[in-house]
């Protein structure tokens, strides 16, 4: 059982990781003070997402490279926010 959650939590990890880099945001803002709460609450988010199967569908869809978040993704806020926190650097 703990296997399986940890896998599970790892496929949600790549989607995010996904995500992230298709919105070109660097995942090591994880480890900055400023930004390290809005990372884990993403992670938080998409491991409780009900919209996997969405999620993977619209990244297999998109070019590698685009300029919102996914309307459906419970951390769209967040991804944006990390967007342009990001063009300020």
């Amino acid at each position: 059982m703990a296997l399986a959650t940890a896998e599970r939590t790892q496929q949600r990890l790549v989607y995010l990781r996904e995500m992230m880099r298709r919105l070109d945001i660097d995942p090591a803002g994880a480890i900055l003070p400023k930004s390290s709460l809005s990372y884990f609450t993403a992670l938080h988010r998409c491991e409780g997402c009900p919209c996997k199967a969405t999620c993977r569908d619209w990244l297999d869809q998109m070019p590698s490279a685009v300029s919102t978040p996914p309307h459906f993704c419970p951390s769209a806020d967040i991804l944006f926010e990390l967007q342009v926190d990001g063009l300020h650097h």
